[in-house]
């Protein structure tokens, strides 16, 4: 799949909630993190738990030898929830 808007994955468009600092990181700059891509799919940096919680999937959950399971704290998720709108 190559997009016109960037490659495949698109161009990051803007973060998606408060920024590490404003949630208290102190170097602000190795911290989970949302990111919303020009095509409406979202970003994430967190951190690589699919080793660790692939075994502990539901059976109708499933993933992609390219895909990763990571995880983000929740304080990360819930400030990006008043940037992701409602269906």
């Amino acid at each position: 799949m190559s997009l016109d808007n960037g490659g495949p994955f698109g161009k990051i468009e803007k973060r998606v909630g408060s920024t590490p600092r404003e949630r208290g990181s102190v170097d602000n700059g190795t911290c989970p993190d949302i990111f919303l891509l020009n095509d409406g799919r979202y970003a994430v940096i967190g951190t690589d738990a699919t080793a660790e919680l692939e075994g502990q999937l539901p059976s109708d959950a499933g993933r992609a030898s390219h895909e990763r399971i990571v995880v983000i704290s929740r304080e990360t998720l819930l400030h990006a929830k008043r940037d992701i709108p409602d269906l």
